[in-house]
């Protein structure tokens, strides 16, 4: 569970809400035409714009923004470090069967111990990086597309509550309703942009480009264990992907 995207969203929307509250009554806030201009409306227009896979994949992208397992880069440099010690001293048979923490490690021992060239590793496991990267990103746009769509609805909505209040000026219970109308699409908009779906794709992103980052951390180092590198000279190389400052010497 990635806590700081639970709490920031549950934050978020508590100050706004106790904002609400304290400024006077919530149901005032409350209007089911402003509702379905935003939400129905925006997911109308975002299903114009992708694929009904990649619309209906969003939600399961969405899930990794809160259940996310990430691996501290400095943990797989330790466990690529013993892999390759073992290898060194053992081949890369002595590997087959061994339980990992990264999926995509353990497919690329699999490939190793079958004895698999290193260009065939290399393209295969590149791919697996690609696929799997479009798939973040495409998840990504759609809702990034919500963070877009999402003011503009309110705007249409907005200008849909003024045209009502102004046929209407000469009655004025009608001008209340109108208003709502009017200033609350705006607020739902800017809410739905600004508070969901644009912090999602922020956070979609970045877990799409840690995944990339470990990738590549693991086919470099699955590379050189098959061309037989030193683990110590491999510890070495593999240090670069963290940031100076918080790198450690090996004893």
């Amino acid at each position: 569970m990635d806590i700081a995207t639970l709490i920031g969203l549950i934050g978020a929307f508590a100050i706004v809400l106790m904002a609400i509250i304290f400024g006077g009554s919530a149901g005032m806030f409350l209007d089911p035409a402003s509702v379905l201009i935003v939400l129905i409306g925006s997911t109308f227009v975002v299903l114009m714009q992708y694929p009904l896979g990649q619309f209906l994949g969003a939600g399961k992208s969405a899930a990794k923004a809160f259940m996310f397992k990430s691996i501290p880069v400095d943990t797989l440099i330790d466990e690529i470090y013993g892999l390759a010690d073992e290898a060194r001293k053992g081949g890369l048979l002595s590997l087959e069967g061994k339980e990992v923490s990264h999926p995509f490690l353990s497919k690329g021992i699999q490939m190793l111990v079958d004895g698999h060239d290193g260009s065939v590793v290399k393209a295969q496991l590149s791919k697996d990086m690609n696929q799997a990267f479009t798939r973040h990103d495409n998840g990504a746009k759609v809702f990034k597309a919500f963070g877009d769509t999402g003011p503009a609805m309110g705007m249409i909505g907005t200008l849909v509550g003024l045209v009502q209040m102004l046929a209407n000026m000469d009655d004025p219970k009608s001008i209340g309703p109108a208003m709502a109308v009017a200033l609350l699409t705006t607020l739902y908009g800017a809410m739905l942009a600004n508070m969901l779906c644009l912090p999602l794709q922020a956070k979609l992103s970045n877990r799409a480009n840690e995944e990339l980052l470990c990738q590549q951390l693991i086919l470099d180092a699955l590379l050189a264990i098959q061309a037989g590198q030193n683990p110590r000279v491999l510890d070495g190389a593999l240090k670069t992907y963290i940031a100076e400052g918080k790198r450690t010497e090996r004893e």
